[in-house]
């Protein structure tokens, strides 16, 4: 089955009339950065003694130049974690006096790695790249036209991962080569603590009041490195955005909604992922109370947990989450575990976007998130055939009795959509998304901007449809980078070119206009205004409203 090259909404079947449609003509081929293909043999790697020098706070760090952007990689922005650091906030990194080498990744954040490449599906499409394992990871990636006084915007990724797993570089799409080039901006990309490492919340136990929370606090750390010295890598400390994927889009939001944030950055973008609430307070302190007694330990020894091997502790860690599942389900959570603490200090301890007068209602904030996040056949071309009776007996264990309802719903709304399209569509349906969007604009300050991306790579005989990270490399003009999430060539570039001229326009003034997508109108609750990214992107009104209806 070969995907559509007109728009997805199309051959669903949506009724354009009454969605306040804005269509951009069909997309012209477009071009690759010029740097891409240099003339003839000319060199396009400089590296060496009294090449790509920058200063930090910290010392000097030495980096390379590659096809005319500079990269620094493995900068350090923290100190190691380990030992007496262990669920303690970020401290500051030891300065150096010689130039330090910062030409290979800094160490992926503990998490486990046993079989990280058993799938090979998983493995192929998104093209794993991980590297050392260590607790003396928080170090950062800069990728930067030039080094000089130019004060360009800069863009901070933050990883996806669930705030479990993943690192900065974790899919080549991530790279910021390309965007830096493109747009004329610097481009930085931190590690930080994750999983039980960076969200055990040890007060209750003895522990550091904001232990919750110290993988966020390494963020933050990250942020004020960057505004403490991007000027010195051409950066401009004053204008910059966040930008998160999955557990990053709910990294961006959560920074949002801390206190020691305020200040750090300027603009915002969460892409198939955000978070409206931290986890409950009362519940992380049990579960890190269950945490000392699996490791044997009593409260206040905090300092022996302190010097338990990481990998052992992240299992330790893991058990006790799953003793803690009856209360978690008790408390009604959503999501248990390790992640950000709405400890009310570090983070706020209620809803987010709530108070119109917090300093994140001043945040222009863009959201998007992808058709199929989830996409049952991709990897079984038997599910092609699905019945739409099927669907509802293979949902039912995650809706219910209400699965029939609402797999009606959709294909009603979606009259055109194949079974296995309806499946896809319901389980990664938009609702996180919305209220996310619903709650910043409730504010009332700064605009909301919501994407909806369909576009459909031709791999894999079309089953791959829109699916969870395909949108990233085109945000970051990486399409002909990103080869497995696209397949490549003129197709993908055009959009790409288009979605990152307008994240562009968005970090350089809050608005994305005027990058070659249809005229994009500010969310609004009442009409649901959003821009649906493919081939041929348009600007509707809510177009899944009524079948969103059926998931409350």
């Amino acid at each position: 089955m070969k995907p559509s090259r007109r728009n997805f909404l199309h051959s669903l079947g949506v009724s354009m009339a009454g969605l306040g449609l804005v269509q951009e003509s069909a997309a012209a081929e477009s071009r690759p950065p010029k740097a891409l293909k240099p003339a003839g043999d000319e060199q396009v790697l400089f590296v060496g003694d009294d090449i790509a020098i920058a200063n930090t706070e910290y010392g000097k760090v030495r980096g390379y130049i590659l096809r005319g952007i500079h990269h620094f990689l493995g900068v350090p922005y923290g100190a190691d974690t380990s030992g007496k650091n262990r669920f303690m906030p970020p401290q500051k990194p030891t300065p150096w006096t010689e130039i330090r080498p910062t030409l290979w990744w800094g160490n992926s954040a503990p998490q486990i790695m046993e079989k990280r490449y058993a799938n090979p599906y998983s493995s192929f499409v998104d093209h794993w790249n991980y590297d050392d394992v260590s607790e003396d990871c928080l170090k950062l990636n800069v990728w930067t036209p030039a080094l000089d006084n130019q004060k360009r915007p800069v863009v901070v990724w933050l990883h996806g991962g669930g705030f479990v797993n993943g690192n900065a570089i974790e899919q080549d799409g991530y790279k910021g080569e390309n965007l830096a080039r493109f747009g004329n901006v610097v481009f930085c990309s931190p590690n930080h603590r994750l999983g039980a490492l960076g969200y055990t919340h040890l007060k209750a136990a003895g522990g550091h009041p904001s232990s919750g929370n110290v993988g966020n606090m390494d963020l933050v750390a990250a942020l004020e490195w960057v505004k403490n010295n991007i000027a010195h890598f051409g950066g401009d400390p004053n204008n910059v955005t966040i930008i998160g994927q999955s557990g990053g889009g709910a990294k961006v939001t959560t920074l949002m909604n801390m206190p020691s944030a305020k200040g750090l950055f300027h603009k915002a973008v969460a892409l198939s992922g955000s978070s409206l609430t931290g986890v409950n307070k009362e519940y992380a302190e049990k579960l890190g109370l269950k945490v000392l007694e699996e490791a044997g330990l009593k409260p206040g020894e905090i300092d022996k947990l302190q010097q338990i091997p990481w990998r052992q502790y992240i299992d330790i860690a893991n058990r006790a989450m799953e003793k803690m599942t009856d209360e978690a389900k008790r408390l009604n959570l959503q999501r248990g575990g390790f992640t950000p603490v709405a400890d009310g200090t570090s983070m706020n301890g209620g809803a987010f976007f709530s108070d119109p007068t917090h300093f994140s209602a001043d945040i222009p904030l863009l959201i998007c998130s992808t058709f199929h996040e989830q996409n049952p056949s991709r990897t079984d071309s038997a599910l092609e055939k699905v019945s739409l009776a099927e669907v509802k007996e293979k949902l039912k264990p995650r809706f219910g009795e209400k699965s029939g309802e609402i797999i009606d719903a959709y294909a009603k709304n979606f009259p055109k959509a194949r079974p296995v399209e309806i499946w896809a569509l319901v389980v990664s349906n938009r609702k996180n998304a919305i209220a996310a969007a619903n709650a910043k604009a409730s504010q009332q300050k700064a605009p909301v901007y919501v994407a909806w991306f369909g576009w459909q790579p031709p791999l894999f005989d079309g089953r791959m449809r829109a699916f969870h990270c395909d949108d990233i490399c085109f945000w970051f003009y990486n399409t002909d980078l990103m080869l497995t999430h696209t397949g490549g060539g003129k197709r993908p570039r055009a959009l790409s070119e288009k979605m990152a001229k307008s994240f562009l326009n968005f970090i350089k003034t809050g608005n994305p206009n005027g990058g070659g997508l249809p005229s994009w109108k500010p969310y609004s609750i009442e009409n649901g205004e959003t821009m649906v990214l493919d081939d041929t992107s348009m600007l509707v009104n809510d177009p899944d409203r009524e079948a969103r209806k059926s998931l409350a």
